[in-house]
């Protein structure tokens, strides 16, 4: 038998209703003291729980609140049915909504943990945010008694539809999968395409990669082409390179002491310059006779893509003022033409010094 409203049911829904809201609002500044505790421990475990009933835990306060008022008020067997499923309803979406905040940062931290950098791939990020909030929105039209299997039949067969409309995203993005699950290319990676893009693989997203260069510019590359073209990846199997410089001396120079200097300063760079290897083994070696040089190249370790800039320039710059000091001579390109009676002398090559044979001069007829 239904009842008529008094002053006191409302009074009671108030009291109800604010000790909600309020015991709401000191949850959240207490759970806000509690994040600022935790991310000061080394453990990230505890930051993911805090985050996790951040938002779940007042809104579960007031909705609690609503639900006493409701009961306190004398509503019809309807009404009271429809406001219960209504707060529900509110409850559920609060808590896909943290659930999506929670999962989405655990993948995250996956992510960077295999990859070892700093950046993260939000392909898969995204993925698991789109699915969490899609059985959530399920779970809330169940819960307000909408049937779901017309909508899931009606997903099913338009699902074909969308795949037509979209097959170039969905190219890019199951490329973008692949990619990753084969772990050729990772964010942090620097790669270099075959049509000449090269830089630091900042994120690999549901449809592009995003790739900084040097010059601090962003390349974006669609998946689908990155993982249709050669690329070459400089941080795999092992981030660790070497390079090779190419140095000349003059014949007349004595090749052991040439050998002796430059590893000496092959060794002086490895444990002084940043970025190099401190246990990188020297390698000197002759391979060429020029047409004014003995060419040899010189093989330099280095720990990370960006650093070999670097080191060439203090191993060049060091290998210069010691061959000076040693009196070995780094000869500059010559070349002789001789120039006959009655022909024309060839094209000289630029900063090329000559010498040339007088000539006597033809009498006209």
């Amino acid at each position: 038998m239904e009842r008529a409203l008094t002053w006191h049911d409302l009074i009671t829904a108030g009291i109800a209703v604010a000790v909600g809201i309020a015991a709401g609002l000191l949850l959240r500044m207490i759970l806000r003291w509690l994040g600022e505790r935790a991310s000061r421990t080394r453990w990230s475990g505890d930051d993911v729980i805090v985050d996790a009933v951040r938002t779940l835990v007042p809104c579960a306060a007031i909705t609690a609140g609503a639900a006493v008022a409701a009961a306190a008020l004398p509503l019809t067997p309807r009404t009271g049915r429809n406001v219960s499923m209504t707060l529900t309803a509110l409850l559920v979406l609060a808590a896909t909504l943290t659930a999506a905040r929670v999962v989405t940062r655990l993948v995250k931290s996956v992510a960077q943990s295999r990859s070892g950098v700093a950046g993260s791939a939000t392909i898969f990020v995204n993925i698991t945010r789109v699915v969490v909030l899609a059985m959530g929105f399920l779970v809330v039209l169940q819960t307000l008694g909408v049937s779901i299997a017309p909508l899931l039949t009606a997903l099913g067969v338009g699902g074909l539809a969308v795949a037509l409309a979209l097959q170039d995203t969905l190219a890019n993005l199951f490329a973008g999968v692949h990619i990753l699950a084969a772990k050729t290319v990772q964010p942090g990676d620097y790669i270099k395409l075959s049509s000449g893009e090269e830089g630091y693989v900042v994120d690999i997203n549901w449809r592009n990669t995003v790739v900084r260069q040097l010059s601090n510019n962003l390349v974006i590359i669609p998946n689908a082409q990155l993982a249709g073209t050669n690329m070459t990846n400089f941080s795999r199997p092992e981030q660790d390179l070497s390079i090779m410089v190419q140095v000349g001396v003059s014949y007349d120079s004595d090749l052991e002491q040439v050998e002796r200097v430059t590893t000496e300063v092959v060794e002086n760079v490895m444990k002084d310059v940043d970025g190099a290897l401190p246990d990188h083994e020297p390698a000197v070696r002759f391979h060429t006779f020029g047409d004014s040089r003995i060419s040899f190249t010189v093989i330099l370790g280095v720990g990370e893509f960006s650093d070999q800039y670097r080191i060439k320039h203090e191993f060049i710059k060091q290998l210069h003022q010691r061959y000076r000091a040693e009196g070995i001579r780094v000869p500059s390109p010559v070349r002789t033409v001789h120039v006959q009676q009655g022909e024309l002398p060839s094209l000289l090559i630029p900063h090329q010094r000559e010498s040339t044979m007088p000539t006597k001069a033809v009498p006209q007829p």
